[in-house]
């Protein structure tokens, strides 16, 4: 099983593999909210409370009855009977009544009867009373209760991915642990008999492994583990033995090398012994990574990534990531600010494949300009440097000064 005959567009592949398989979620856990941050919420969050619980003051300073206030000033102020003060944490048994005030500390509970608080800035301390030289409106310097969140809130959704505020929110709200999608296990076998691991001495033309490490990256920045199962030569039998174990243990396999059509480029025949149906796309008109395979087998994933590094992470983002996201329950992932539009600082054309072009980003006279990077697609460096991509469809042309989209990366 060689040759591929002929290529097929991005869209086209996601649509072929689409009818193949629909990914879904694999399961759900329970994990400890220190151990949420990224994770992706498997259920819906209502308030079980209002937040905050209490009216808290702003400032420090004093929780008075506004109309008490009216006509302070530095000239004339208003003298009020000083109350006790209010201690944070402590049980509330203060209430202000006319004519009084309480010292009251920045996020302290408001005591009954008052309606404001005066800053400290604003007063002269007696040793029984407070004179307060500004008047303030009821209200001023209050966060009223439930202005955060008001009990019965949806306040997050299932397929949300968590954030550090998130995690605070929920913090906030009693929730010391939290139902996640369970992250699938994505197995990554790198082929090819001129790669050797970091830290082996390289010997006539090998190179070291970059796709295990670029891989594990973006799968695991997709919501998945990712499971490498090491480096294997070219070699059919060796290959599909650990293919099929890689197979057994994950829920997607990743191979890259050996997609393409030389005489050792065998994992299209490993692919095939993984199970029915087998492939669904091979070969797709896109520039990096022509030679990208799609499939499934028996039920789970399987891709075909090219060798060169800039190809793996290329194809990976079209295509591998979200299967990923999906299947980790990802649905409403937030992307705002994920692009910028930007003007093309070079011609770019593209021949009869989707290009990929990695851009620098600079701005000249109040205007972002994309300017194109070393286009090979086994130069890292264009991926390293480059502040997005910007994707030229098939036998488009892009003039100098033309304004585009560019796909920021991570």
């Amino acid at each position: 099983m060689k040759a591929f005959t002929a290529l097929v567009t991005p869209e086209e592949a996601r649509q072929k593999f689409g009818r193949a398989f629909s990914p879904a979620p694999i399961g759900v856990e329970r994990v400890p909210l220190l151990e949420a941050l990224h994770r992706v919420l498997a259920e819906q969050i209502r308030a079980g409370t209002d937040l905050p619980g209490f009216p808290r003051s702003t400032v420090d300073g004093y929780a008075v009855r506004a109309a008490d206030t009216d006509g302070a000033s530095t000239g004339t102020p208003v003298a009020l009977t000083l109350l006790s003060e209010v201690f944070m944490g402590a049980e509330m048994h203060l209430r202000v009544g006319s004519g009084e005030a309480a010292r009251i500390p920045t996020g302290g509970a408001l005591p009954d009867g008052a309606d404001a608080v005066v800053m400290q800035e604003h007063t002269v301390r007696g040793n029984t009373n407070v004179a307060v030289e500004r008047p303030v409106r009821a209200g001023e310097n209050v966060v009223p209760r439930g202005a955060d969140v008001r009990r019965g809130d949806v306040i997050l959704n299932s397929g949300r991915r968590l954030r550090p505020q998130d995690l605070g929110l929920l913090a906030g709200l009693n929730h010391p642990e939290i139902a996640v999608f369970s992250r699938p296990h994505v197995g990554v076998i790198v082929t090819g008999d001129e790669i050797v691991a970091p830290g082996q001495s390289l010997r006539g033309s090998q190179i070291h492994d970059m796709n295990t490490y670029t891989l594990s990256g973006t799968i695991e920045d997709a919501g998945g583990l990712a499971q490498p199962h090491g480096i294997v030569g070219d070699n059919l039998a060796v290959l599909v033995d650990r293919a099929k174990e890689a197979h057994a243990a994950s829920d997607v396999l990743i191979l890259t090398g050996g997609s393409s059509v030389g005489e050792k480029d065998v994992v299209a025949d490993v692919i095939a012994a993984l199970g029915a149906p087998g492939i669904i796309v091979h070969g797709i008109a896109i520039r990096p990574g022509k030679p990208t395979i799609l499939a499934v087998c028996n039920g789970k994933p399987v891709f075909g990534l090219p060798g060169n590094v800039v190809s793996v992470m290329v194809t990976f983002d079209q295509f591998v990531r979200p299967v990923i996201e999906a299947l980790a329950g990802l649905k409403d992932e937030r992307r705002y600010g994920g692009s910028v539009r930007a003007r093309v600082a070079k011609r770019f054309a593209a021949g009869e494949r989707e290009d990929h072009v990695r851009v620098a980003l600079s701005e000249r006279n109040g205007a972002l300009w994309a300017s194109p990077l070393p286009a090979g697609s086994a130069i890292i460096t264009s991926m390293v440097r480059a502040d997005g991509i910007v994707v030229v469809p098939v036998n488009a042309v892009l003039e100098e000064g033309a304004e585009v989209e560019v796909r920021l990366l991570a």
